[in-house]
């Protein structure tokens, strides 16, 4: 979050000094890639001090933004996030970012037509996910798949936190009825999820095969990511919709992009069943599974 605002207040005073990414890239000497990544808040760049103040130096910035910026880049070198223990073994860089937005997030909506989501997967469950090839990791490769399924059971604690996130889901209804496993562990994952229903920040709710064709049919799983307000009422970083695939991620923040997103998930919502009946679908799974 703190990289995310840092490279967005560099693009502010560069675009404030009326010079293009290229323009920029130029006169520091760095290639526009490079100034991409640091205008995006990247986790792999470093913002050394000597090269912040060649920039606020460029762009003329104030002495009141000079302070703050650098004040920032401070704290990006010296915070270490929890999960960076896993960077290169379990957890893959182009997913360090949504860990960091999750972190961050005050409001989590997801849409889940395959699987249970990460943030509500029990351990056993989770074992049968990462052995299925073509994964982002190797599923051959038991220490990596350990260390994958431990970082999972440890975002959960987001959950639980003090200011813990909304979060609300949107599960297919295959997602229940498809065996991941042995009955036994699909009823222990049938039970977590209902366990989680208890929780004041969760909200769990089924889009039964009845719902019949929506909008989700069509994007496949994604999450919405909100984040919190400052003083004035302002958004410190724009909503996020994050899609990922098996070697990679979408981040799209564009209003445009988000307000897609959003669209399809009112769709599923207005079609979904509601918190009480879907409850009761996911104990009625339990209960057949139980009987298998």
């Amino acid at each position: 979050m703190l990289r995310r605002q840092l490279g967005r207040k560099l693009e502010a005073l560069r675009k404030a000094a009326g010079l293009t990414m290229e323009q920029a890239a130029e006169e520091l000497d760095r290639a526009r890639a490079t100034l991409y990544r640091i205008e995006s808040g990247a986790e792999n760049v470093r913002f050394r001090a000597s090269d912040v103040k060649e920039m606020l130096r460029l762009y003329s910035a104030s002495e009141e933004d000079t302070g703050l910026v650098l004040a920032m880049a401070a704290a990006t070198r010296e915070n270490k996030n929890w999960w960076h223990d896993y960077i290169g073994s379990g957890l893959p860089r182009w997913f360090q970012l949504y860990i960091g937005l999750e972190a961050a997030a005050t409001k989590i909506r997801k849409y889940q037509p395959e699987l249970i989501p990460g943030l509500l997967q029990t351990r056993d469950y989770a074992e049968q996910v990462f052995q299925m090839p073509g994964g982002s990791i190797d599923a051959a490769d038991n220490n990596e798949r350990e260390r994958a399924i431990q970082l999972r059971i440890e975002r959960q604690a987001l959950l639980t936190r003090f200011a813990a996130p909304q979060l609300s889901v949107i599960l297919n209804e295959a997602v229940l009825r498809r065996p991941v496993g042995s009955a036994s562990i699909m009823i222990e994952q049938l039970h977590q999820i209902l366990k989680a229903t208890e929780l004041p920040n969760v909200t769990i709710r089924v889009l039964g095969f009845s719902a019949g064709l929506h909008a989700g049919a069509m994007s496949g799983a994604f999450s919405i990511m909100e984040f919190p307000e400052d003083s004035t009422g302002r958004e410190v970083e724009p909503p996020v919709a994050y899609l990922e695939a098996a070697t990679g991620a979408i981040y799209l923040d564009k209003p445009h992009e988000t307000g897609a997103y959003n669209s399809i998930w009112a769709d599923m919502a207005n079609r979904a069943l509601n918190e009480s009946r879907s409850i009761r679908l996911i104990q009625q799974v339990a209960e057949e599974y139980s009987c298998v």
